[in-house]
């Protein structure tokens, strides 16, 4: 459902074994096991050290700006309009804003990076998930679409602060279906204000980890159209 900005703010076991593999059989199929792609992985053991590393020195949300963004991009507090639900998300597609509603009639707003082209896709989704540090993989049609650019990264990207999904990510669903929308930090902060992505909505990774603390899953994420 398309939406406009006016809605919302400014074995089983045998009798019998089986043949006996040969040595050289059971050599190949060690072999080939060992060759299967393993699963991305994100160590947790890291998390903090990582926190620290993309948060700059004595952070303060408000005015900090290594990036060099447009300081209308930094995180504010500002009022937001009656009626709106407390917890709830609202992307502004235009302006590159995303809102969370306070419970006392304001909400914080960061500044964000939503998808280029056609790519982006509003509509009203709930945040059935949210990770720290996640690991990440391109869809099948990210990879048909800029093969040169995704085929590499099939087998998945283990988290870290080199990972597309950045420091924290929400993940969109419409229902029980995951829509592989996400919204996400970024290793590349000047993208903000942009239209950059694959279809995701796009954050400063120190301003997504203040986020992620204040939204719980099950809220609403509503993405307004362009």
């Amino acid at each position: 459902m398309e939406l406009t900005r006016r809605h919302f703010i400014i074995t089983s076991s045998t009798l019998f074994s089986g043949p006996i593999a040969s040595p050289a059989i059971a050599l190949s199929n060690e072999s080939s096991q060992n060759l299967k792609p393993k699963a991305p992985v994100s160590d947790r053991e890291m998390w903090s050290t990582w926190d620290s590393r993309i948060t700059p020195e004595n952070f303060d949300l408000a005015t900090s700006n290594p990036w060099g963004l447009d300081a209308r991009y930094l995180p504010a507090r500002v009022l937001a309009n009656d009626g709106l639900r407390a917890g709830d998300i609202y992307v502004d597609a235009i302006a590159r804003y995303l809102y969370l509603i306070e419970p006392e009639g304001t909400a914080m707003r960061y500044g964000v990076g939503i998808a280029k082209g056609d790519l982006y896709e509003p509509g009203v989704y709930t945040i059935k998930r949210k990770t720290q540090w996640p690991t990440w993989r391109p869809t099948q049609s990210m990879i048909e679409r800029e093969p040169d650019k995704f085929e590499k990264y099939s087998n998945g990207v283990d988290g870290g602060p080199t990972n597309p999904l950045g420091s924290r990510a929400f993940y969109l669903y419409v229902g029980n279906r995951d829509t592989y929308l996400r919204i996400h930090g970024t290793p590349q902060p000047r993208s903000i204000g942009s239209r950059a992505s694959s279809g995701c909505v796009r954050m400063v990774m120190a301003h997504i980890i203040d986020l992620y603390d204040r939204v719980e899953t099950g809220s609403t994420a509503h993405l307004y159209s362009v």
